[in-house]
């Protein structure tokens, strides 16, 4: 693991969808048996250079995304290595079943991958804004579950699941991500990522809510108080031993998710205390309700996914070491 901290945490000018298919067309030319399977949305998921360069190792199903994840099962059974995508709600609310049996039960080898998680949906709306994905696909035994936070994350996690075998879900933000780490980094799936160090509390944060962790830890150095923020882009198996050195150090927790409070990253993170060694814990993520229209910058504020929400829950877990 190689990790280069970027010095700016800028809005990218590549999409991750372009980085994404990139990543598959690359690796697709050094490895014949990548496919890819598509629900209907090769525009939206960018993956038109990928049909242009390999039409008869890409497949369309339509608007079926159960039937997509059937058939990536079976494909993965004939030894090919499918990625199947579509957007986060239908990737796993829609399809549980497929995935739970036709693909984990049945010991194969499928890469899912969901798109616009929670409130990066925007103007979809709440009937494509999942907040409970990750919370659903945690549930399958042996799954692995990731969310890149940014481009240069997403192309080494892909370029490993491909060299991977089991049953990956892996949670996408499709348009343009922050830059956190710079080209040349590499990742251990399963570790978590120290980012900024600190004594006073900890900040444990995945996607879009890393950059909210990063600004919230500035405005507590502001007022003296130091925080750590660890991005946590490993949701299963989550990073134990990380977890439990930073209760151990700074007694205080905080959790950050683009993502129900239910059955996500605070869940997970309480789990480890609570067994392991019980400290404060506060959960900054949504509180069990369901999506709605509207930009991104509107939803934030909406759901209470900011920095000043982290700062917040940062002051009360404090005072309850």
């Amino acid at each position: 693991m190689t990790i280069k901290i970027a010095k700016n945490h800028e809005e990218e000018s590549q999409e991750m969808r372009d980085a994404y298919c990139q990543t598959l067309i690359k690796l697709a030319s050094e490895n014949d048996k990548i496919v890819v399977l598509d629900a209907d949305l090769m525009s939206s998921m960018g993956v038109i250079p990928f049909l242009q360069k390999y039409p008869n190792r890409t497949f369309d199903v339509g608007i079926q995304e159960a039937n997509m994840i059937g058939i990536a099962a079976g494909l993965s059974a004939t030894g090919l290595i499918p990625f199947a995508h579509t957007f986060g709600p239908f990737a796993t609310r829609r399809c549980y079943d497929q995935v739970f049996l036709s693909c984990a039960y049945a010991k194969l080898n499928v890469r899912i991958v969901g798109s616009d998680p929670g409130i990066t949906a925007a103007y979809n709306g709440g009937t494509h804004m999942p907040f409970e994905d990750m919370g659903i696909m945690r549930n399958i035994p042996t799954i692995t579950i990731l969310e890149p936070v940014d481009t240069v994350m997403l192309k080494d996690l892909v370029k490993q699941t491909a060299d991977m075998y089991g049953v990956f879900y892996i949670r996408l933000l499709r348009k343009n991500p922050v830059k956190i780490y710079e080209e040349g980094s590499t990742f251990q799936i399963g570790k978590g990522i120290t980012i900024l160090d600190g004594k006073d509390v900890t900040i444990l944060a995945t996607g879009i809510m890393v950059k909210e962790a990063i600004d919230a830890a500035e405005k507590l150095s502001k007022e003296g108080i130091s925080a750590r923020v660890v991005n946590i882009f490993t949701l299963k198996p989550i990073d134990k031993d990380l977890i439990i050195k930073c209760a151990e150090e700074t007694k205080a927790i905080v959790t950050a998710e683009n993502h129900s409070i239910i059955n996500g990253l605070g869940s997970a993170v309480a789990e480890v205390l609570s067994e392991n060694i019980p400290v404060p814990l506060e959960r900054v993520g949504v509180l069990d309700q369901f999506g709605e229209v509207g930009p991104v910058e509107y939803l934030k504020q909406r759901f209470k996914l900011t920095s000043d929400e982290i700062v917040a829950k940062a002051k009360k877990v404090i005072q309850r070491k």
